[in-house]
């Protein structure tokens, strides 16, 4: 299995919502990381599973959505706590939808709010 993964940093905010996580429920900002990674079994004939190119404006597409804004603002977040494994399943399926390439067979996002704590979620692309 092929795997290409490409990564891009940006700045949001959100609040925690439901329960009691002290600061957390205050308004604050992350320093995200999100790493993509798209796999499959078969290279173009070019020998490329996914043009890098093509990836980056679609991150780049994506991440102008999120940057600078609050989480919990935004409608794919409503009735959710804007939690890291949230965020990154999130991130995840609208990558995904973005990809239509048949040689993709499965998309995962990891998602980085610091230096010490991560979310991934995957799906296959179709």
């Amino acid at each position: 299995m092929y795997r290409l993964g490409v990564t891009r940093e940006f700045v949001a905010q959100h609040r925690l919502v439901g329960g009691d996580f002290g600061r957390e429920n205050g308004w604050h900002s992350h320093h995200y990381r999100l790493e993509a990674v798209f796999e499959g079994e078969a290279l173009d004939r070019h020998g490329f599973l996914v043009d890098i190119d093509r990836v980056g404006e679609s991150l780049d597409g994506l991440i102008d959505r999120y940057r600078d804004r609050t989480l919990n603002d935004l409608p794919e977040f409503e009735g959710l706590n804007p939690s890291l494994e949230h965020f990154a399943r999130i991130l995840a399926e609208r990558l995904a939808q973005s990809v239509d390439d048949p040689r993709i067979a499965g998309v995962r996002v990891v998602l980085w709010e610091d230096d010490a704590a991560w979310a991934s979620w995957e799906r296959p692309a179709r």
